[in-house]
């Protein structure tokens, strides 16, 4: 029994052994399988070089050209006013805004003209006075030139100048009734109105804020990098050209804004620019001018402007302002583009006639929202990838699909 215990184990391990044996010689042989290479799949775009029109986007405020605060000249109770004399009304050029009690402008005047008469009287009599004395001198005299005082000569000098003031008081008073009357400068709209009928105001009294409506300007701010592809003088000679000539269109500008539920456009142009650069946020001001903001001259029925709508000042408005054409250019949606690596500059992925991927660097003008255009660095009907790579290896092969597209917003179809 105790000779079984020894032997059982040994022979179960002899068959294991055996039995390990005789599998590892009956294996088969493994075979080596080379993988197929996985080729990429990429979107690819045409490279079409042509001209192409820059325009720059803006933000801004309408304001108006200027404005003016109106004041009275003289003092007096305010008797009548305008229908038209409240915030928002409308004016033309000489109409009448304001009328002061006129009396007591009136009373002035008499007395101006009474004190006048009263100094002519005089001078009447002075020179009746001095004809009698230039006559007695003639006869009493001893045929020499008589004294001037005895003449009288220094009375009649100082009644001259007496009169002279006297007129002078008459003006001014004419004056003073004049301004009883306070007309506009110019065709505008009224702000604000600080006054009201019956008040009494004294000079410097302010009556009402206005502004002229011949046309309307727009500050926008605009990076000084942009300044490149607009056709604009910064310079202080173009802003004092500019100035002189306002009839001088600068760069075409459409702005755009809801107004009254709906949007609408209205077409203006660049008059100058401020020539100041913020040094905070790297921008300057150039400032649009639309003509007739609030259609009072399109009175025909033929006028284009009768129906469109009014640009009111306050009115935050998109700008678009057309720049230069930038000629012989590439248009590519951002993602196309790559930064090379520890580097400023930029490069594509170009499909060349193998399909095989090259890295081409290439030469960036600008940036359009979504697009870039790409100056120098690529060829007229050259396949561009569109769509992103992990890994990207000049020379690698590529498949391709087209993209036959760049979309509005940027993005390919």
């Amino acid at each position: 029994m105790n000779k079984l215990k020894i032997i059982l184990p040994i022979i179960i391990l002899a068959f294991a052994a055996g039995s390990t044996a005789l599998m590892i010689r009956s294996r088969q042989p493994v075979e080596t399988v080379r993988p197929e290479p996985t080729i990429p799949l990429v979107r690819t775009l045409e490279v079409e070089i042509s001209d192409h029109p820059i325009r720059i986007g803006a933000q801004g405020t309408v304001q108006p050209r200027t404005q003016a605060t109106l004041v009275a000249q003289v003092a007096g109770e305010i008797i009548s006013t305008a229908r038209d004399f409240v915030a928002g009304g409308f004016f033309g050029r000489g109409d009448l805004l304001v009328r002061l009690d006129p009396r007591d402008h009136e009373l002035a005047v008499e007395r101006a003209t009474s004190e006048v008469a009263q100094v002519e009287l005089r001078m009447v009599q002075e020179r009746a006075e001095s004809r009698v004395a230039q006559e007695e001198w003639a006869t009493l005299g001893d045929g020499g030139e008589p004294d001037p005082l005895v003449i009288r000569q220094p009375q009649l000098a100082q009644l001259e100048a007496a009169r002279t003031a006297a007129q002078a008081t008459v003006r001014q008073a004419e004056l003073g009734l004049e301004r009883t009357t306070i007309r506009a400068p110019y065709a505008g709209r009224i702000r604000t109105v600080h006054v009201g009928l019956g008040q009494y105001v004294t000079p410097g009294t302010p009556l009402a804020t206005v502004h002229p409506v011949d046309y309307a300007e727009v500050r926008l701010p605009v990076p000084d990098s942009e300044l490149a592809f607009l056709d604009v003088d910064v310079s202080a000679r173009g802003a004092s050209r500019q100035g002189r000539s306002a009839s001088r269109a600068g760069a075409p500008v459409t702005l755009r804004a809801r107004f009254a539920g709906a949007e609408h456009s209205w077409p203006g142009h660049i008059v100058r620019s401020e020539g100041e650069l913020d040094p905070s946020t790297r921008m300057i001001h150039l400032v649009v001018r639309v003509e007739d903001p609030y259609r009072r001259r399109a009175t025909t029925k033929d006028d284009s402007r009768k129906d469109a709508a009014p640009l009111p000042v306050g009115l935050f408005v998109d700008a678009e302002i057309d720049g230069i054409v930038a000629p012989d250019v590439a248009l590519l949606p951002r993602s196309a583009l790559r930064k090379q690596p520890r580097s400023d500059q930029y490069e594509v992925l170009i499909v060349d006639a193998n399909q095989r991927l090259r890295i081409r660097p290439v030469t960036v003008l600008r940036a359009e929202g979504d697009r870039v255009l790409i100056a120098q660095g690529l060829e007229n009907g050259e396949e561009v990838v569109v769509s992103s790579l992990d890994v990207v290896v000049d020379g690698m092969p590529v498949r391709t699909v087209p993209s036959h597209s760049t979309s509005a917003d940027g993005g390919t179809r």
